[in-house]
């Protein structure tokens, strides 16, 4: 593989990474709500549900999972129910409509949010597939380790760049404001993305 072809590699996986999803949807609401240090934890909970998968995806694992298909059902609708109380939690937000405050709210620790993050990460089949895909693709048959460790690093660097970069974006103050003022319309939506996310891993099948 050329540098250039490399480097092409590189851009689709940020781009699918940047795509609207469970993953951008948390780091989205969470940087709004409740600020930019609880969004980057957020994010870095994605990013090392990310790189379990990859780490899978190098030695086998995912393939297993991939043949063996009562662990894909379990992962399915593990991951399906987690984004459901998601959904459920955005749309009980949204009836509630308790009094917004100006001021992000830092309820919750840290951990927490990481944890979601994971969790996130770890329940859905999509990094299996992306994963799984690039090393049966991207790697050169006979590969030694260096070569393995490189491209996971790659990868694992952009997932950063743009799953840090939203936690960023989205906790600006300007855009922050204009979520709590909007609180309310911006929770069904939540609502609606994460229950169709879900009902999308229902629906979802090994090829």
């Amino acid at each position: 593989m050329t540098s250039i072809e490399f480097l092409l590699v590189l851009l689709a996986w940020a781009v699918g990474g940047a795509s609207p999803g469970p993953a951008t949807l948390a780091i989205a609401g969470t940087s709004m709500d409740r600020g930019r240090l609880r969004g980057l934890a957020v994010a870095a909970g994605i990013v090392c549900g990310s790189a379990f998968w990859g780490i899978a995806a190098m030695l086998g694992m995912s393939a297993l999972m991939l043949s063996n298909a009562w662990l894909f059902e379990i992962l399915r609708y593990v991951g399906a129910s987690y984004l459901l109380y998601l959904a459920f939690k955005s749309a009980k937000s949204a009836w509630r409509n308790s009094k917004i405050s100006m001021v992000a709210s830092t309820d919750g620790t840290l951990g927490k949010f990481y944890l979601k993050g994971l969790l996130i990460h770890l329940t859905n089949p999509k990094p299996i597939f992306g994963w799984g895909a690039i090393f049966a693709v991207v790697v050169p048959p006979g590969a030694d380790i260096s070569a393995l460790l490189w491209i996971f690093g790659a990868l694992v660097v952009v997932s950063c760049a743009v799953f840090f970069g939203y936690a960023f974006l989205f906790s600006v103050a300007g855009i922050a404001r204009k979520y709590r003022a909007m609180k309310r319309w911006f929770e069904v939506t939540f609502a609606l993305l994460f229950g169709l996310a879900g009902l999308k891993i229902l629906t979802t099948r090994l090829s």
